[in-house]
């Protein structure tokens, strides 16, 4: 059984930096694609960023160049590097994982993925 576990939200000003981390189990890691996703109150989750099982990564264009996501998988552990944030990144965080052909870029299709618990994000101006 997949397992998720997000760590490394926090309070952040506007313009600082937040690393999350996602430690998976119950899958061959290396096999799957992987990927973030947010949702703040009262809107929709929303895909944020993926990376593939050869390390290739999307990203949303609202968070291009200011987060990075990347995976380690002797630690099995996902990672998304927040910089720059601003007040509308502010939302619960998770990470979920999948085989490949279930994704579409950085979201995965309806029904499917193994979540984490979600980890909050909250910047203020």
């Amino acid at each position: 059984q997949v397992q998720l576990v997000e760590s490394g939200g926090g309070s952040v000003q506007a313009g600082g930096s937040l690393r999350l981390s996602c430690a998976a189990s119950g899958y061959t890691y290396s096999s799957y694609c992987m990927g973030w996703f947010r949702q703040a109150p009262g809107k929709e989750r929303e895909g944020v960023a993926a990376i593939d099982s050869d390390g290739s990564t999307s990203y949303a264009d609202s968070v291009k160049g200011r987060f990075s996501i990347s995976k380690d998988n002797a630690k099995n552990t996902l990672y998304l590097q927040m910089n720059s944030l601003k007040p509308e990144d502010t939302a619960m965080y998770y990470c979920a994982a999948d085989r490949c052909r279930r994704w579409v870029g950085y979201e995965i299709l309806p029904g499917f993925g193994s979540w984490g618990q979600g980890t909050q994000v909250t910047v203020s101006s």
